[in-house]
This record gives C-alpha cells, structure tokens and sequence, in this order.
C-alpha cells in the first residue's frame, strides 16, 4: 500500500479534486488521462483496472497480476487505470466523480471492511457471494477475515493481500547502548524502555504526519484492551467512555510524551530509526521494504542489524491488519471481463505473483511459503495462526466519515494533551458513525 500517505482531514476536497481533473486533463503517467475503448469485432475487449498502485513494488506487482490475466483471457486486454498520489486519495477523488456520473470502472481498488460502506451503502457495488461460492474462497481464506469483511452476509469485495499495522520497529544498537535487552512485550515495559532511550539522549519514538498518530493509537488500544474489548468498539451500543478505555488513552498521552519531533510523513520518521537516532517507531510493515529495499527505491538497510521488528507492545497473537482489495461496481461495462480480474486477485498464482514485489501477504491460507522470506515469513505465520483486528486508520474498523472524526480528535490532541477531551470526542464519533 504504501505510497507517500496524507492527513485525511487536512486535504480539501475540492483542492484534490482540482488536482485530479489537471492531471486528467494534462495527461501524463498512470493511465488516468486515457479512456478505455472497447474494440468492435473480433478486437480484444479491454477491462478497465482502477487503482492507485503506481509506485516501486506495488506496481510491479501489478503487472505481475495482468499478466497472468492476459494469459488466462486471451480475449481481454488489461487496461491499467492507476492514479497516483497518496494514500489514494486522489484516486478516490476521481473515482466518486466516476461513480456519480454512472461511468464505473469496471473494478476498482478498495480497503477491505469498513471503507467500502460508503459505496456498499450508494448502491454502487455487486456483492461477490456468488464468486466466493463459486471459488469456495470462504476455504481460502481464514474464517475471522471473511467475517470482518461480510456486510449482513454479504461481501462485496475480493482481498488481494494482507498488511499489518501493529509492527513495532527498531533499531538494535540504540535499544544495546541504552540497556534494553528486546523489543518491549507489554504497553508498561514499552514505557521503561522509552525512558531508558530517553536517559542516553536519542529519540525514544519517531513520529511523522499526523495520520500517523492516530496509527500508533490503534496499536496502544489494541494492546491495552486486548481483541475481543478493541473489536468491541465499532459494533453498534460500544461504550468508549468506560474507564477501560480511558486507561488506553493514558498509556497513550504517556507514550506520545516520549516522541520526537514530528517528521513529514511515515518514511522520515522510520529513517530515524534505521539512522540510529531514533528507538522506537510503530508503522505498518510497508516499512519493511522501504527499510529493505535497494537505495533506488528504499534505505538498503541490513534486517536484524540496522533494523528489526516485533509485535507492537502489547498485541503479541493478534494481527491488526488491512487489505487492499478489488471490487464489481454496478454497471461496469466488461462485467464479465471484470469478473475474470476478480478470479485472478481471488487465485493463489495471482496472490502469490503480487504479493512478494508488493511486500505484503497473500489474504489465501494456502501461500506458497518459500516465496515469503525475512519479515514477511514471520507475518505469513502469525496470519495463519493469530487472533484478528482491523486497523482504524487503514479503513477496515471505520467507514471513512467516522475516520475523519478521529483524525480531528487525534489533531486536536496532539496540541491540548487533554485525555479527556480525545475521549469525549472518540465517543461522541462513535456514537454518529456506529451502526
């Protein structure tokens, strides 16, 4: 996923939409300024591919898909209708002026969970039972993940692959020089370990933008709450005004208390850490390939050495995580076409050509594991066996209106320090936004 992410509270829409319609207009990379055609004949149909995977890895990984879908469908022609820009931001943009206007893609990239309400909700989508009958993908995957993306036993999307957001990263030679023996298990050793960071002058916790904030309280929740009470929250009558939540915000307000100076964005802030002046950063595993990844496109960072990883303090069992996705939007020109796409993102071999040059983990429970090595053998075998949560902050536990509230919450907070005041308004959007 993980491409140069923005605050989504900061960004006008009316500025991003602005922005998508000059960079229509003006042509240029991603596919976004040409319009699929379809062939008259004997000519080969196109499907019109919808997402925002542009950068190193994620659309290499893409073209590994397409091309195992043109030689399944030699009657299909791929058409990559990628944007670039954010978290996908701009493409969502342009996407919901798609929507609007009745002119669909004819599958489009989407968070599995929560995020998708919106469109479930504007009866923009096909829910996929049929094709999860028909591929028998409730065996695929694992029973928690079908669960938490089923929307009164239907779904309405096909996930292609797997991050985790609840990593903790860090530098072993800073964590040695100030006499912490590992990576922290729970939220209080966690503490003691910042302030030891603290004693010898380096940064106990990187931080970037804000987004990346409300990242690092999903996991201090999670780790405090334990599963079952964090999975609780977003189901309708959660009380997030109990003191067990309160606690959580606590730990929190103690935790931030040791970050640094907040950086740009997540990448600055992880390089803090393979850098050597920074302990500590929470961040999904789409660090792993910027820590990993040759200088062209990452830090050329040695595992085990200059970086390393473990569970988030507190979550060891439980995979907080998020999954890009593929969808069928209602009135999509090449239904059939777009159907064959979904079968592709839906197959072992498509998961397993992505998923490697992505650096993410097939959704599927039958991977073939020698392709997945260094961090992501660990992820693909806590996936398999630990407990599940879904990220706030990467669209599965929220739909995208409550989000934007939290992000205002998490904001506000991070000026006033007011626990109570984060509390009142994490409840308050919860109380809106819950259904």
């Amino acid at each position: 996923m993980r491409r140069r992410m923005r605050s989504h509270w900061t960004a006008a829409a009316a500025v991003v939409m602005a922005g998508v319609l000059s960079l229509s207009a003006c042509g240029g990379g991603g596919g976004q300024a040409a319009q699929p055609t379809q062939g008259g004949g004997d000519a080969k149909k196109q499907v019109e591919v919808f997402s925002w995977w542009t950068g190193p890895g994620e659309a290499d990984g893409l073209q590994a898909m397409r091309k195992i879908f043109e030689e399944r469908n030699p009657s299909y022609t791929f058409f990559d209708a990628a944007v670039a820009g954010g978290s996908g931001d701009k493409a969502k943009a342009l996407l919901q002026s798609k929507l609007q206007a009745d002119t669909p893609p004819d599958t489009f990239q989407g968070h599995a969970g929560a995020e998708l309400q919106g469109y479930i909700k504007a009866g923009d989508l096909e829910e996929l039972n049929f094709l999860y009958d028909e591929l028998k993908l409730k065996d695929a995957f694992p029973a928690q993940l079908v669960d938490q993306i089923s929307v009164q036993g239907k779904i309405y999307s096909v996930p292609v692959n797997i991050h985790r957001s609840n990593v903790l990263w860090f530098n072993p030679a800073v964590l040695k020089e100030a006499g912490v023996a590992g990576a922290p298990k729970t939220l209080e050793e966690f503490v003691a370990a910042l302030e030891k960071v603290k004693a010898k002058g380096k940064v106990p916790l990187s931080i970037g933008s804000e987004w990346t904030v409300t990242h690092l309280m999903e996991s201090v929740l999670l780790g405090s709450l334990g599963t079952d009470a964090y999975n609780a929250l977003f189901k309708p009558g959660a009380d997030w005004n109990s003191p067990q939540v309160t606690k959580a915000l606590e730990q929190f307000k103690t935790i931030m208390s040791y970050a640094g100076d907040p950086q740009d964005d997540w990448q600055p802030a992880a390089k803090q850490v393979a850098d050597g002046e920074a302990a500590f950063n929470v961040m999904g595993d789409w660090a792993y390939g910027y820590f990993h990844n040759p200088p062209e496109g990452g830090l050329g960072k040695k595992s085990k050495t200059d970086f390393d990883w473990a569970p988030a303090p507190g979550t060891e069992g439980t995979y907080l995580w998020l999954s890009d996705s593929f969808t069928l939007p209602k009135g999509a020109k090449n239904r059939d076409g777009a159907v064959a796409w979904l079968k592709v993102a839906a197959s072992k071999e498509g998961q397993d050509a992505f998923n490697p040059k992505k650096g993410s983990i097939p959704a599927r429970k039958d991977a073939e594991h020698s392709l997945y090595t260094d961090y992501l053998a660990d992820a693909l075998k806590d996936w398999s066996s630990n407990k599940l949560a879904g990220s706030i902050q990467h669209g599965v536990a929220v739909n995208q209106p409550w989000l934007a509230s939290i992000n205002e919450a998490v904001g506000l907070f991070i000026g006033t320090k007011d626990v109570a005041g984060l509390q009142k308004a994490l409840a308050d959007a919860a109380q809106a936004n819950a259904q």
